[in-house]
């Protein structure tokens, strides 16, 4: 039997491959309708081409490629630490009561898909901590959760943690895309709903600012620092709780605690009526999630996702039909059953099942195809921004801290 040679790449190697691949991936996305309806990020698409070639030289050439991990952990912290710093809890109060429904049956879902995903894994055989990997946090968390919290468990024993999360998570994000607008328009018609044609005046593009109004180079670099700084004070801070969680016997995920300590940082700056600029922090979050997502994929180990291929299918299937009930028989109802109603149940279907982008694209296509919802808009844009990952943290972390879960 030919031993299999293995070539190592370096952090600025795997980066520049990493860079190479997201643009591929958008490339294909738009040249690709089929990849554009299903709304899969570049970075899924342009990783998995690189891990189809890294599967071909493998069995062609007895050629493995390993890539370097330093920077794309610190990627994550970055992605985790402005989510955090998104998280302005004064938020839940703007919202109201449709907001606080939204939130609870969130949980509800979150709960739902970890029991769920657990009791198949246990009925195949599996630990049931591979059922969370599969539920809430593929679905509602996507591809990027998935993958951090597969690397968490991985170093605890969960030796097949990082496939499962890559299948689970690829195989949601494109149910969810299939799923989410034909569930909404079906609703919709079935019910016989239109909608509002009171004017509203809520907006959510910002006007664009006059020319004397725009910060000059300088504020503009300056801006950017102080965001540099922050997050790195977020990460900081987040590593010393993590350490204080060990000394205390409790096992807090590096890139967890310091979307916590941005949590932290961003509401008291808030009670003391400090502004943080969300604009820059919300840009590097997602070009941290982009590089971290695209280096993560690149190494999946293609021929083991298909050998679990029918559990993950069987997942995904009841993970939909349960979803689908939740938010039909249960959200739709609470918040109204009129048209904004079912434009929201939309989009709590969109990141119920795949991720934000899914839920907002949603959206926008039923806006288009039977009119806008302002109010719908609103709902999922404040829970989507903070309460859904802080939520799935909350959640996931609480399933496996339970004693049938310990590895």
């Amino acid at each position: 039997m030919e031993l299999m040679q293995r070539i190592e790449l370096g952090e600025l190697a795997t980066v520049l491959v990493g860079l190479i691949a997201l643009f591929v991936g958008r490339w294909l996305r738009q040249s690709v309708p089929l990849l554009s309806r299903l709304d899969m990020p570049n970075a899924v698409v342009g990783a998995m081409i690189v891990a189809v070639l890294i599967l071909a030289l493998q069995l062609t050439a007895h050629v493995d490629i390993t890539f370097g991990q330093r920077t794309r952990d610190a990627l994550l912290l970055v992605f985790f630490t402005s989510i955090g710093l998104s998280a302005k809890l004064s938020t839940l109060k703007s919202g109201g009561k449709p907001l606080l429904i939204l939130c609870a049956v969130t949980v509800l879902a979150l709960v739902a898909q970890n029991l769920s995903g657990s009791l198949l894994a246990g009925l195949w055989g599996a630990h049931p901590a591979y059922g969370v990997l599969a539920g809430s946090l593929s679905f509602v968390g996507g591809p990027g959760t998935a993958v951090a919290w597969a690397r968490e468990l991985e170093a605890q024993g969960l030796a097949q943690a990082h496939v499962v999360a890559v299948g689970a998570a690829t195989l949601a994000t494109i149910s969810g895309a299939l799923i989410a607008g034909p569930v909404t328009g079906w609703v919709i018609t079935r019910h016989k709903l239109h909608a509002s044609s009171i004017p509203t005046d809520i907006t959510f593009a910002p006007s664009p600012a006059p020319a004397e109004a725009r910060p000059a180079e300088g504020n503009r670099v300056d801006t950017l620092l102080s965001t540099v700084f922050v997050i790195v004070l977020a990460v900081g801070i987040g590593g010393q709780l993590t350490g204080l969680a060990a000394q205390a016997g409790l096992l807090l995920p590096g890139f967890l605690s310091a979307m916590i300590a941005g949590v932290i940082i961003t509401n008291v700056a808030d009670a003391m009526g400090y502004r943080l600029d969300f604009a820059p922090i919300e840009q590097g979050g997602a070009l941290a999630l982009q590089l971290f997502l695209v280096m993560a994929l690149m190494s999946t180990p293609l021929i083991s996702v298909a050998a679990i291929l029918v559990p993950l299918a069987l997942n995904v299937a009841i993970q939909v039909v349960l979803t689908v009930a939740i938010a039909y028989f249960i959200l739709f109802r609470l918040l109204g059953r009129d048209y904004d109603a079912a434009v929201a149940s939309g989009g709590f279907l969109g990141f119920g099942l795949a991720s934000m982008p899914v839920a907002m694209a949603t959206m926008d296509e039923v806006g288009r195809r039977y009119g806008p919802s302002p109010k719908a808009f609103l709902l999922i844009t404040m829970a989507g921004s903070f309460f859904v990952d802080l939520a799935n943290a909350v959640v996931a972390k609480s399933f496996l801290a339970l004693p049938w879960f310990a590895l």
